[in-house]
C-alpha cells in the first residue's frame, strides 16, 4: 500500500483553506490590477544558469536544482524577480515601464521550521523600465492599499536606502549581521558585527536624497511619515541585488515579522541582457498575510464555494431536481446536487451541513404539483415555500 503523506515543507489545501486563500488573491489581484498592473506568468522550471549567482553565495543550497531527461541542468522557480528579469531581457518589445504582478508558488530547498515552508505561494509587483522614485512610491502605495483593502490595520512601511551602507562601507557579513537585527535583537547583532560602532552610525543616518523624494511623494499621497511609512536605517534586506530603496512591511497585528518586502534592483535585468534597467518591486509573505488576517478573523468562515443544494426527494423526481440546478446555476448560484437518488433526505441534509452548505432545496411531490420549493436555511433551520425564481433572487441578495 502507498504511505499517503505529503513531502516535508509542503501543504496541501482543503477546501476551507483553499476557499480563504483564493479570497486573498482575489483582493490582491483586484488592487493591482486598480493600479494597473498586468498579470505575468513564468515557468515552474528555469535553466540552473538563470538562477545560480542571483540569490549570494549560498545559491546551491537555497534551490532546487537537478538535471532533467534531457541532461539539461535546470531549477524550481525560487522567486519570482528573476525570472521576470529574464523575461524582460527575453522579451525587448514589452513596452516600458512594464508594470506586472505575478501570483504564483515558489520553491526554496532551505530546512523548515515554524512558518517557513519549501513551497509557497508568493505575490508580486514590479515596475521595470523607471528610475522615478515616483514608481517606487507607487509600489509602497500599491502595497498598503492591498493590505487594506484585506481589512489590516496598523500597517507601517519601513524604507531605508542601501547606498547608506556603501557610504559606511560595509562588508557583505556586516549586511547579513544587521538584517538580523528583528530576528536576533540588538545585543546578538552587537556580538556579530566586527565594528560595533556601525550601528550607532546607521541610527544617526540620514534618509538620502532619493528617500526625501520618495517621502514627499508618499505624503502627497495622504500618508503619514512615522505612522504609513517610516525611515529606518538599520533596514537590510538580505538579497546582494538591491542597489538602493529597500523596504518592508509591517503591522501591529501581527509582530511575528513583515507581510511584504522588496527594493530597487536596476542592475539585475542587465545580467541578463548586458544592458541595466532600472527596475523596483516587493513580494507579499502570503503565508504571513494568512496568519495575520486568521488571528484578525477577516477572512470568510466558509468550508464550501457551495451555496445551495438540491436534494432528490426520490428517483420520479431526478428530472425536476435537474431543471432546478440548472435553473440556480444560470442564475449564477453556486449549486451542487446530490449525486444518489436512492439516498434518504435525512442522508443529504447531513451531507450539506458536514459540508456548511447555508441552504438546502427540498422538493417533493406536493411541492412539484404547486411548482414551488422549500428552501432551508441550514443554521437557523428555518425553511419557506418559494418559487425557483425568488429562490434565485433571494440568494443573490445574500
Amino acid at each position: 500500500m502507498i504511505n499517503a503523506q505529503t513531502l516535508k515543507g509542503f501543504r496541501d489545501f482543503l477546501p476551507g483553506d483553499a476557499i480563504k486563500r483564493q479570497f486573498v488573491v482575489g483582493k490582491i489581484k483586484e488592487t493591482f490590477e486598480r493600479f494597473g498592473f498586468d498579470p505575468l506568468e513564468t515557468p515552474a522550471l528555469e535553466y540552473a544558469e538563470t538562477l545560480l549567482g542571483k540569490y549570494g553565495d549560498e545559491a546551491d543550497k537555497l534551490l532546487y536544482l537537478f538535471e532533467d531527461n534531457g541532461k539539461r541542468k535546470v531549477g524550481m522557480r525560487y522567486d519570482q524577480t528573476v525570472p521576470l528579469s529574464r523575461v524582460v531581457a527575453q522579451y525587448p518589445e514589452i513596452p516600458k515601464p512594464f508594470k506586472r504582478y505575478q501570483i504564483q508558488p515558489v520553491w526554496r530547498a532551505e530546512n523548515t521550521q515554524k512558518g517557513r515552508f519549501r513551497e509557497f505561494l508568493q505575490c508580486d509587483i514590479d515596475t521595470i523600465g523607471t528610475d522615478s522614485p515616483l514608481a517606487d512610491a507607487e509600489i509602497i502605495d500599491c502595497t498598503l492599499a492591498s493590505c487594506k483593502s484585506l481589512g489590516i490595520t496598523g500597517l507601517t512601511m519601513l524604507v531605508n536606502d542601501r547606498t547608506l551602507f556603501d557610504a559606511l562601507k560595509l562588508t557583505k557579513k556586516e549586511i547579513i549581521s544587521i538584517d538580523k537585527l528583528a530576528k536576533i535583537g540588538k545585543d546578538a547583532v552587537f556580538k556579530e558585527l566586527p565594528r560595533p560602532e556601525l550601528f550607532d552610525q546607521l541610527r544617526q543616518a540620514k534618509p538620502t536624497e532619493r528617500l526625501w523624494k520618495i517621502f514627499e511623494t508618499l505624503k502627497r499621497m495622504g500618508y503619514r511619515e512615522e505612522v504609513d511609512f517610516r525611515f529606518d536605517p538599520t533596514l537590510a534586506r538580505g538579497l546582494d541585488y538591491y542597489t538602493s530603496t529597500i523596504f518592508e512591511l509591517k503591522t501591529d497585528a501581527y509582530p511575528a515579522g513583515s507581510l511584504a518586502g522588496g527594493g530597487r534592483y536596476d542592475k539585475l535585468i542587465g545580467q541578463f541582457s548586458g544592458t541595466s534597467q532600472a527596475a523596483v518591486g516587493i513580494a507579499f509573505g502570503f503565508d504571513r498575510i494568512i496568519e495575520a488576517l486568521t488571528e484578525m478573523k477577516l477572512l470568510p468562515q466558509t468550508s464550501t464555494a457551495t451555496s445551495v443544494l438540491v436534494t432528490i426527494f426520490s428517483s420520479e423526481l431526478v428530472g425536476a431536481g435537474l431543471t432546478i440546478t440548472s435553473a440556480l446555476r444560470s442564475g449564477g448560484i453556486n449549486t451542487d446536487i446530490y449525486m444518489d437518488e436512492n439516498v434518504k433526505l435525512d442522508k443529504q441534509l447531513k451531507y450539506a451541513d458536514r459540508k456548511g452548505i447555508p441552504y438546502v432545496i427540498i422538493q417533493g411531490p406536493d411541492e412539484a404539483a404547486r411548482n414551488v420549493v422549500k428552501l432551508k436555511n441550514m443554521q437557523t433551520k428555518e425553511q419557506e415555500e418559494l418559487t425557483v425564481d425568488n429562490v434565485i433572487a433571494k440568494l443573490q441578495a445574500n
